[in-house]
């Protein structure tokens, strides 16, 4: 049998603490804790600040320390048009929406960020501008749905898939005042996720239950390699080339796992703390944030994804 030291050329070592400068790969035995340890890539989540209004079905904009909360469901099917602010330790109240809603997409940066579509006690086509303070009306979308993904920025996104009366798998390009039809979705669904911009979107989860991950160029989308978890109400953020895709639901239960793009595949990485679905995102790949959603109720706390070298704990058993 080969041993550790045949393939990496060094013992496992025996120490009291974890080494200050440890190298990639390198594999020691934390005698104060009694832990088996290891220096790797890989990502893990932290918790955070919890939202005023705890609420599903909501969207995000913005990063991992400058992110911003809006509309969503408090229960009962009951729209919020509540917004918060993040700074990446707690969330503040912000401007309201002028119309509550959830399920629906969002974009953009905490101070000029976009909501657009969603559910108020129907499906709605309404655009909505963010300025950091408040809301204004923008141009509404050509086909009303709920339930969209959404990427890019206040002037020029993208929102893609959703749910009217049936499945949709149409996209709209917005210029910051209104939305024309783009290319469709080659896999209908709703429950979606996107990243990216207008011109250089990603599409990848949701409903009928799909791992499927399409690429767009600003003019048709491309099959691209399948989600190792196929899922949907799930969250994501990043790039085209730099994707992070997180917990959800698969059609019989609610997922943890997370999963990096590099714009052909994607790679497991560790779990968010709390399953959910219906929750919002925002960041990058290597910086991520998910905020609010729904396990048998409507959820407040937010947790952090950090990507990279990390020391992690081995289980043997």
């Amino acid at each position: 049998m080969t041993t550790f030291k045949e393939i990496r050329g060094t013992d496992i070592l025996a120490l009291s603490s974890d080494p200050s400068n440890p190298e990639t790969g390198q594999i020691w035995y934390n005698s104060t804790t009694a832990q088996l340890k290891g220096y790797q890539t890989g990502g893990v989540w932290a918790s955070s600040g919890n939202l005023g209004t705890a609420r599903y079905g909501l969207a995000g904009a913005g990063t991992q320390t400058v992110a911003a909360a809006f509309g969503g469901s408090v229960g009962s099917l009951t729209a919020s048009n509540a917004t918060e602010e993040y700074d990446g330790t707690s969330w503040t109240a912000g401007g309201s929406l002028t119309t509550a809603r959830y399920g629906l997409g969002g974009c953009g940066t905490q101070t000029v960020a976009a909501a657009f579509g969603g559910y108020t006690t129907v499906v709605t086509n309404a655009t909505e501008e963010y300025d950091g303070t408040s809301w204004t009306a923008g141009g509404n979308l050509g086909t009303a749905r709920r339930y969209l993904a959404g990427c890019g920025t206040q002037t020029v996104a993208a929102a893609f898939g959703g749910f009217t009366t049936a499945t949709t798998n149409v996209t709209e390009e917005y210029n910051g005042t209104a939305w024309t039809a783009g290319g469709n979705l080659n896999t209908t669904r709703y429950g979606l996720s996107g990243s990216g911009l207008q011109t250089s979107a990603l599409a990848f989860g949701g409903r009928p239950v799909t791992g499927s991950t399409e690429e767009y160029d600003g003019t048709t989308w491309t099959a691209s390699g399948n989600m190792n978890t196929a899922r949907y109400y799930l969250g994501g953020c990043g790039t085209q080339t730099a994707a992070l895709s997180f917990s959800g639901y698969t059609g019989t239960v609610l997922t943890p796992s997370t999963e990096e793009y590099n714009g052909t595949s994607w790679t497991v990485e560790g779990n968010m703390t709390t399953a959910r679905s219906l929750l919002a995102a925002s960041g990058t790949q290597t910086a991520g944030l998910g905020f609010g959603g729904y396990v048998t109720g409507k959820l407040a706390n937010t947790e952090e994804y950090t990507s990279g070298l990390q020391t992690r704990v081995i289980n043997i058993s």
